[in-house]
């Protein structure tokens, strides 16, 4: 007689409402707020993971950018402040994708390079 090894049980499937939470703080700021209204009528981890990500996400731009802007007019500077400045908008719409696609499949994976530090500067936020 053969003994079957132990498996393991899958996770059990994020609820719609997680992942309702989780895609549309994703989808532009407006939706940021609509998930946070959505999140305040019933609180999950995936969720409030998704929204901290995305609050990050935000204030990272929003500092960032516009300095970057500002370089691109100072000489010298701005020869490498403007590429820069592409290279980090590339960087964020793939930081984008890949937390929206998190999102969508129901993962808590962070961004990568800087969604634990989301995760670390905002960790009470939205519980």
């Amino acid at each position: 007689m053969e003994t079957m090894p132990p498996t393991q049980t899958p996770a059990p499937p994020a609820m719609s409402e997680d992942k309702t939470v989780a895609i549309v703080s994703y989808l532009t700021f407006i939706g940021f707020i609509v998930a946070i209204v959505l999140h305040n009528g019933k609180k999950t981890r995936l969720g409030a993971f998704h929204l901290r990500q995305m609050l990050g996400f935000f204030l990272t731009g929003i500092v960032v950018y516009p300095c970057g802007l500002i370089l691109t007019f100072i000489p010298i500077i701005g020869c490498i402040a403007l590429p820069g400045l592409a290279l980090f908008g590339l960087a964020m719409l793939v930081l984008w994708i890949l937390g929206l696609v998190a999102a969508v499949n129901g993962q808590m994976n962070p961004m990568p390079v800087v969604g634990p530090l989301y995760q670390k500067w905002f960790g009470n936020a939205f519980d």
